[in-house]
């Protein structure tokens, strides 16, 4: 599963989107629970925002049970998911993620693309809590032999998706698109520590 995903370096153009968090800090070990860049259409234009790596839908009544993943071959039927896959999608950029192989002792792997960006689908959600809202999201999977692997979006792709008028049939479609060829290394233990958020993660084998 892609539980953790880091996003320490980001372009110009990224960083001046409306919305971008003011005093975004780098980040190198992201996990379930954190607060996350994401992407998305408002008004027909592209926006940044931060929001909790966790779904959580204005009817979730235990907030433990926020899911960070949404598997890409059901979310389309499932109710937690179904209205925001139509309504409310959304990219996470990041450098690369981290990927746990090995049967008796699993090592860590980093896994990039050609460009200095990958973009994740996504999917939020607001949560209204007294005069605050809450921004969440939930990253979209889908199989990788015996892993699962953030779902992962070319240019052409993220514009469909994000797009408000995009027909189902071509979001069904998006789903199934195969995993792209990734640029990959193993590394020492270190990233195993979730509290670590630093360059150290990256520390070669």
């Amino acid at each position: 599963m892609s539980g953790r995903f880091a996003l320490f370096r980001w372009s110009q153009s990224l960083a001046t989107l409306p919305g971008f968090p003011v005093g975004q800090a780098p980040h190198w070990n992201i996990s379930p629970g954190n607060q996350v860049l994401f992407l998305r259409h408002v008004g027909g234009e592209l926006q940044a925002a931060s929001g909790r790596w966790g779904l959580t839908p204005p009817w979730l009544n235990d907030l433990s049970k926020s899911p960070a993943h949404a598997r890409a071959e059901t979310l389309s039927e499932q109710p937690m998911f179904r209205e925001a896959f139509r309504q409310r999608r959304c990219l996470l950029p990041a450098n690369g993620f981290y990927e746990w192989r090995g049967e008796l002792r699993k090592r860590p792997f980093w896994l990039t693309g050609e460009g200095s960006l990958l973009h994740f689908a996504a999917l939020w959600e607001a949560y209204p809590a007294g005069d605050q809202v809450y921004l969440s999201v939930a990253m979209i999977t889908q199989p990788a032999a015996h892993l699962r692997r953030p779902l992962l979006l070319d240019e052409a792709q993220q514009h469909a998706w994000l797009a408000e008028d995009t027909p189902l049939a071509q979001l069904q479609a998006l789903l199934l698109i195969p995993t792209p060829p990734l640029r990959e290394r193993v590394l020492a233990n270190l990233v195993n520590d979730p509290k670590l958020d630093a360059p150290e993660c990256l520390t070669p084998a």
